[in-house]
């Protein structure tokens, strides 16, 4: 059973929960609204799908200590966790429930993520559900991506699922610096977007969280990404200690969004719609960003003991 052992934030826009696990490891979980939105029109939940990532991304906190899967019975309970936050009868209503498998780990290495996809619009039936896979796409996880489809096709159809590829660049050759793991190829990608991709969904998602140095070059997709089926996003580099620690920054100033026109006016001139999301700054100060907040708990403790 999951025991919750620190809680940080603002109930007013997102909230860290770091739990820990029966064998004494730690993941987390977040909440989150974005205002002016109300929790009753839409609302976000971040659950983890690793103890940890293996894949160690210069720009994400999650990696670096991998300590296996998340049990389907533990994804539902980091759901359940935060649902009971709000709805203490387990009966969320809210029109637009995102529930992204994104806060640690890559969901693609956990099977476990797709029986808890087939269960959820069964446990809250009341909630316009919204799941959100977010993927490297790592090599060898086909039996996950081969059950997708199907899932997302009997329970999500109508543009409920959202499906994104994280990128960072668009150089495969500068990609393997941002995601240094055995990934598909850009080709591999784009064809089973094609067919993952059926009328009336969503776009599926490329996105690029812009590093400064890396290949930002709407070119290098065209070939293969079709605009009918993919869209871009651009999103600022977090400020993680992995990010800092490999003196990687990034291109988009939350601050200061303006300062990029020429970047999202490359993409849209060759056709892409464009997302630009920068959520808010505050929530770097709560921690609820990229896996990070364990990571400020572990310098913590480590100071106390120094």
């Amino acid at each position: 059973m999951l025991k919750l052992i620190h809680r940080t934030g603002d109930n007013n826009l997102a909230t860290v929960h770091v739990m820990q696990m029966p064998d004494g490891s730690q993941i987390e979980c977040v909440e989150s609204v974005q205002p002016p939105v109300p929790r009753e029109e839409k609302w976000v939940l971040i659950v983890s799908t690793l103890k940890g990532c293996p894949i160690n991304c210069p720009i994400c906190d999650a990696g670096g200590s991998y300590r296996g899967k998340v049990s389907a019975e533990d994804l539902m309970g980091q759901i359940a966790h935060l649902v009971r936050l709000h709805f203490p009868d387990e009966n969320p209503t809210t029109p637009k429930l995102k529930i992204q498998f994104a806060r640690m780990g890559d969901p693609a290495f956990n099977n476990a993520v797709l029986d808890v996809l087939e269960e959820l619009p069964k446990l809250y039936p009341s909630a316009g559900i919204m799941p959100s896979i977010s993927t490297v796409a790592p090599a060898g996880c086909d039996a996950f991506f081969n059950r997708l489809p199907d899932i997302k096709n009997r329970l999500y159809p109508d543009g409920q699922f959202q499906m994104q590829f994280s990128l960072h660049t668009t150089s495969e050759q500068q990609r393997r610096t941002l995601v240094p793991a055995k990934t598909w190829t850009f080709e591999q990608m784009a064809r089973y977007g094609e067919e993952f991709y059926q009328q009336g969904d969503r776009k599926i998602t490329l996105n690029f969280a812009a590093v400064k140095g890396y290949s930002l070059n709407p070119e290098e997709l065209l070939p293969l990404f079709n605009p009918e089926f993919f869209i871009i996003k651009l999103t600022p580099v977090n400020p993680t200690h992995a990010s800092r620690q490999a003196g990687l920054s990034g291109l988009i100033d939350p601050a200061k969004p303006e300062a990029i026109p020429g970047i999202i006016s490359s993409f849209e001139d060759a056709g892409y719609d464009v997302i630009l999301s920068i959520g808010e700054t505050r929530e770097n100060d709560i921690g609820s960003n990229c896996g990070m907040y364990i990571k400020d708990l572990e310098n913590k403790k480590n100071c106390k003991s120094a």
